[in-house]
């Protein structure tokens, strides 16, 4: 806890009580600060955190962001990282040139081990999960934290120099940053994502920066070499650069070439032994390569978790053969790019099945997708405009229903032993289901009847 005697004494503001606030405010108090917590929402009666909080003695403000907080001398403002950087309330404490991170900042302070972080507009999780997996089988200590897994600064205090904090840490994170320097840095992509909250692509590509900006010779950028955005912040950096590319043999770093994973000059794995479909995760396991190869990981580790990995749960999770059918759950697919992506991870005939919510949008960007695909069964709110797109496309097997179990019947009728039956709704669930989750768990529970 020594490295964050910097806080003793000082006045710390948090602002939002979500759970890494609670950590952020719980890890400065014992550090000796002393601590303001604020939040916007009204207290509710019997809160845990609250009752958690009031019990440690630690000051408590919530119904409202009063602006005569910041009329008090607060060394610091930790900022949950949803609150966007345009509130009234941020926006008055940037005027009065307060500093103001996130919880990622302090985690980074504490960590004493290998701090190694993750970011991208797509795949962060699913290369966060790669890599721990890697490190499991290699017997090496790494824990998973940030946006996956539990909040960095409860993590990083059990990290001991020995060990490895596996971190997926995103663009509003690392906005708030100023020190934040972890020992390798993975940046896998950049798309258009959350611009509402950045204002702008270019607020957006300057937080993802963020990742690499303090690095230095000693440490390690493993970078997308093939999305010029990215190759140009890896490039900017003072950071050892190990690029990772589908498209070009880069021989100080990851590639793929004749039909095998290389890590520099070196064969780590055939691609036919990968678990995992489509090209993007492609990216994503030479990414995960790249990382714990720096870092001293073998083949044999590898090879036993790239070879045995079935994906994130609803993330195109792969759910199983039955009746001869490959069982793909996408149910967090809640938008078109999602659906095509999934749709464009196999080469076997494609059985889909997509609906949900309607938001009042047509389903036209789906047109050349829909192209390869052998049957759609649209299903829920949406089920007629989907078909239309499918017509469109001039798919043979078109058919509507209204639930979700009857689409399920509907594809296994469709299909046959080799095909592929994908659930990936291109909608949201809230029409039938309160959650993607639940929409995941219940397709496959539909499917289970089956075996």
């Amino acid at each position: 806890m020594d490295r964050l005697e910097e806080y003793n004494g000082k006045k710390v503001l948090v602002v939002g009580l979500a759970k890494s606030g609670l950590a952020a405010a719980k890890l400065l108090h014992r550090s000796g600060a002393e601590v303001t917590v604020n939040d916007g929402a009204e207290a509710e009666e019997g809160d845990a955190k609250v009752q958690e909080l009031e019990n440690l003695g630690i000051r408590l403000i919530t119904g409202s962001h009063p602006v005569s907080l910041l009329e008090e001398s607060f060394s610091v403002i930790v900022k949950n990282p949803g609150i966007p950087y345009h509130h009234p309330f941020i926006e008055k404490a940037l005027e009065k040139q307060f500093n103001i991170i996130t919880e990622i900042e302090l985690a980074a302070e504490l960590c004493e081990g290998t701090m190694m972080a993750i970011t991208g507009s797509n795949g962060k999780t699913t290369t966060t999960s790669l890599i721990q997996a890697i490190f499991k089988n290699d017997h090496r200590e790494a824990a998973v934290a940030g946006n996956i897994g539990n909040v960095a600064c409860e993590v990083a205090p059990r990290i001991k120099k020995d060990q490895i904090m596996v971190t997926e840490v995103s663009s509003f994170q690392l906005k708030g940053t100023r020190q934040f320097r972890p020992k390798v840095g993975v940046l896998l992509n950049l798309f258009d994502a959350h611009l509402d909250y950045h204002g702008s692509r270019n607020d957006y590509e300057h937080s993802k920066a963020k990742l690499f900006q303090n690095m230095t010779a000693e440490d390690t950028a493993v970078y997308n070499y093939d999305q010029k955005e990215v190759k140009q912040i890896a490039e900017s950096s003072g950071a050892a650069l190990v690029p990772f590319s589908t498209e070009s043999v880069c021989e100080n770093g990851a590639y793929i070439k004749e039909g095998m994973f290389y890590y520099k000059t070196e064969p780590v794995m055939a691609v036919e032994r990968a678990s995992l479909p489509g090209a993007h995760n492609k990216e994503n396991m030479l990414a995960a390569i790249a990382a714990v190869k720096v870092l001293g990981a073998s083949n044999e580790a590898i090879n036993l978790a790239l070879s045995d990995f079935h994906g994130i749960e609803h993330r195109l999770q792969f759910s199983g053969i039955v009746n001869g059918r490959k069982i793909y759950n996408d149910s967090k697919a809640t938008n078109m790019l999602s659906t095509q992506k999934a749709i464009e991870a196999f080469e076997e005939p494609v059985v889909l099945l997509a609906g949900g919510l309607d938001r009042g949008n047509t389903f036209d960007d789906l047109i050349d997708s829909f192209r390869k695909i052998k049957a759609v069964v649209a299903y829920g709110q949406t089920r007629d405009k989907l078909a239309a797109s499918a017509e469109e496309a001039g798919v043979s097997e078109i058919h509507r229903t209204e639930f979700l179990e009857d689409a399920v019947d509907k594809g296994f009728q469709l299909s046959e032993s080799g095909d592929v039956l994908l659930l990936s709704p291109a909608c949201a669930s809230w029409d039938q289901f309160r959650t993607f989750e639940e929409r995941g768990r219940t397709f496959i529970k539909y499917v289970e009847k089956y075996k």
